[in-house]
């Protein structure tokens, strides 16, 4: 089975505390993906600004990492969105570990998730760029 990413796609691999943003400069079935930027999480607890912790309530006994970690899939989120509604991609790829994956995509906007062609819960980021290829293939 071929997966179809379209040239041009940007392809977010991401885990709790980083991502990896690459475009697939190939063509038609022939994925070939350039890494574009790497992001990782602004530290919650010593960033002290008000409005960049995780969306909805915070449980009382999360601890920072875990905290951490959902905030960063707001800040993954939003940014997405913002380039979403910017059109500074037209196809999207999401690749994340469940749990990530779970926390940003309620939190796409609807232009981020009418071009998301493809997303796939599976822990990638420290993979070698041949295994994330080969995935997606």
């Amino acid at each position: 089975m071929s997966r179809n990413i379209p040239q041009g796609a940007l392809v977010v691999v991401a885990d709790g505390g980083s991502a990896r943003v690459f475009t697939n400069i190939g063509s038609g079935h022939d994925l070939q993906l350039q890494q574009r930027d790497e992001l990782t999480l602004r530290d919650v607890s010593e960033q002290g600004v008000s409005g960049q912790g995780p969306s909805g309530s915070v449980p009382k006994d999360m601890s920072i990492a875990q905290l951490n970690e959902a905030t960063f899939a707001k800040q993954l989120a939003e940014q997405l969105n913002e380039d979403a509604l910017n059109n500074r991609y037209a196809h999207l790829v999401l690749v994340a570990d469940p749990q990530t994956l779970g926390r940003i995509r309620p939190l796409l906007h609807k232009e981020a998730n009418a071009r998301l062609v493809l997303d796939l819960a599976k822990d990638f980021t420290n993979a070698p760029l041949e295994d994330i290829q080969r995935a997606l293939s």
